[in-house]
């Protein structure tokens, strides 16, 4: 393996001292990886690997791991919890939802008995209505057979005077009628007797006497027939003008007397169709009629007013109006002692109580899901909790495996290290003694997670800072090949070392050199070493008893290798 080959036979530039000046922690780790132990960080991630694989094939079984188990045990807890609490509220939500139920019953077997009476009380006003309707119809015919007899005797009343007079009325107008004909004659007459005179007048002014003598025989007349004299017709045909404007004087008196008798005698007419109209034959039969109205009036004046007292005074009208009291009476008496309101609270009482129940049932129905839930939760639970137990004693045998013998700082590693220290530490002392120094022996130990070098004289503990140059680089040289011998690579016997000087003075310079020519000049052929130097520093070997120096040089055909 070159890397451990490299921790204790090849030293690096300036790496040869860093073994002791190291921290004590790092130092630690260097050791680790000497003997191994690094390798158990792979076996302890394939063991983590395994465990979180182990995990979640239980994760994917159960739903859970074994690191749920406190967790599962809380909601374990709560679920008993709730399952505590829910089960008394189940039993006391279903007493009260018997009750309830109870008191339904019982409200509903009331309303039952009750709810044909509420029917019964309906019927009972529509009776009531009715018989109330009936007397206001009855008052309303009456009265209006009352107006409808008054209108009778007002109408009536004074056509028989009015109709007693058609007859005379009648003959009265005929003579009018007969007068009126007789002026209309009279006053043609006087109206032709007019038109003979005007042509006598005509004729008159053409028959003048002249000298006595006729005009038309000429013979000797003392004077003319008055027939012919212009101011006799004259005369006449004044007085008959006169005659005729009286005669129209009577004529237009007989017609305003026709027409007064005509306005009179259609008065009796209208009164004698009245009377006909409406069936009055005589004054006793409207005498009648006024004794109807009054009695008629005082039965109106008789219906008392609607209301319940009032019922029986109203059944007293007819037969129909008692049948309806009669009906009235046993609805009232089926009714007895029932109270509406009594029965719309027993209505409100139900609703109210079956909306509670309602809501009770959905409260049953919620706790005992969550019951169901829980019981079903516990269940699932209590299972995963037993096979966790079963895995948590797998967990606890690998996570054992785990610290015990895959961790650096478990058991295992922890023996392992404290052999390879002793084992060590015993080789280096060797080498120590070897070297000739005044250290005897050198101890590694590990404290906590750091390793400590220890270094003792005959006399005393020596700090690794107290010591000179040469003396730590032989300390140095000491634990390396201690650490090559633990390795199994000391049979090369074999250090190489690159640019070992780098960062010394001139002084330690030649310490180094010297401590690696006291290693390959010591005659145990068993222990003898061999150093390979790379170095830019030649000076370090003058004096020296280096067996051979080569130099390498850069050429045109590669490196220049010469012997010095």
């Amino acid at each position: 393996d070159f890397e451990k080959l490299k921790i204790a036979s090849i030293v690096q530039q300036g790496e040869l001292n860093s073994i002791i000046k190291a921290k004590p922690k790092e130092f630690k780790e260097l050791l680790n990886a000497v003997i191994g132990i690094d390798k158990l960080d792979v076996a302890s991630n394939s063991m983590k690997e395994i465990t979180k694989d182990f995990r979640e094939k239980i994760r994917d079984k159960i739903g859970y791991d074994d690191t749920h188990t406190d967790i599962l045990l809380r909601d374990l807890e709560k679920h008993q919890n709730e399952l505590e609490e829910a089960i008394p509220k189940k039993e006391h939500l279903r007493e009260e939802h018997k009750k309830l139920q109870q008191d339904i019953a019982s409200l509903r077997i009331k309303l039952e008995e009750d709810t044909p009476k509420i029917e019964k009380v309906k019927q009972l006003e529509l009776r009531k209505q009715e018989l109330q309707s009936y007397a206001k119809a009855a008052i309303k015919e009456i009265q209006e057979e009352i107006s409808e007899k008054e209108r009778k005797i007002q109408d009536c009343e004074g056509c028989f005077q009015n109709a007693g007079l058609k007859n005379d009325l009648e003959s009265k107008i005929k003579k009018v009628d007969l007068a009126v004909d007789e002026t209309q004659k009279k006053i043609q007459e006087l109206s032709n007797q007019i038109a003979s005179l005007k042509e006598k007048q005509i004729l008159a002014a053409k028959l003048q006497l002249k000298d006595n003598r006729c005009p038309v025989c000429n013979s000797e007349v003392e004077k003319l027939n008055p027939l012919f004299q212009e101011d006799h017709l004259r005369e006449e045909l004044v007085l008959i003008q006169e005659h005729i404007v009286a005669t129209k004087k009577e004529q237009e008196m007989y017609n305003k007397k026709r027409l007064e008798f005509a306005e009179k005698l259609q008065n009796s007419r209208d009164a004698e169709a009245i009377l006909k109209a409406h069936s009055i034959n005589n004054e006793e039969e409207l005498k009648i009629i006024k004794e109807e109205i009054k009695v008629k009036k005082t039965s109106v004046q008789k219906i008392p007013h609607f209301s319940n007292s009032s019922l029986l005074e109203i059944a007293q009208m007819d037969s129909h109006s008692k049948i309806i009291f009669e009906n009235i009476s046993k609805l009232e008496e089926a009714v007895k002692g029932f109270d509406e309101s009594e029965f719309t609270n027993l209505k409100n009482s139900i609703n109210e109580k079956q909306t509670n129940l309602s809501q009770i049932d959905q409260q049953l129905g919620a706790i005992i899901e969550k019951i169901s839930k829980n019981e079903e939760q516990l269940k699932i639970i209590q299972k995963a909790i037993t096979e966790l137990k079963t895995v948590k004693e797998y967990m606890v045998q690998l996570d054992s495996i785990q610290s015990n013998i895959f961790s650096r700082d478990g058991p295992v590693a922890t023996s392992l290290r404290s052999w390879a220290l002793n084992t060590i530490s015993a080789k280096a002392s060797e080498y120590l003694t070897l070297l000739n120094t005044k250290i005897q022996r050198m101890q590694l130990s590990e404290k906590a997670r750091d390793i400590t070098i220890t270094c003792y004289s005959k006399n005393e503990v020596l700090d690794v800072e107290s010591l000179s140059g040469g003396e730590q680089v032989s300390v140095a040289l000491a634990l390396r090949l201690g650490m090559a011998k633990l390795l199994g690579s000391s049979n090369l016997n074999l250090m190489i070392l690159d640019e070992p000087t780098t960062h010394l003075d001139a002084e330690r310079k030649k310490s180094l050199v010297e401590v690696l020519s006291q290693l390959s000049n010591i005659s145990n052929s068993e222990m003898v070493m061999q150093f390979i130097i790379i170095t830019h520093d030649a000076e370090i070997f003058e004096d020296s008893t280096v067996e051979k120096i080569y130099k390498f040089e850069s050429a045109e055909k590669g490196s220049k290798v010469t012997a010095l």
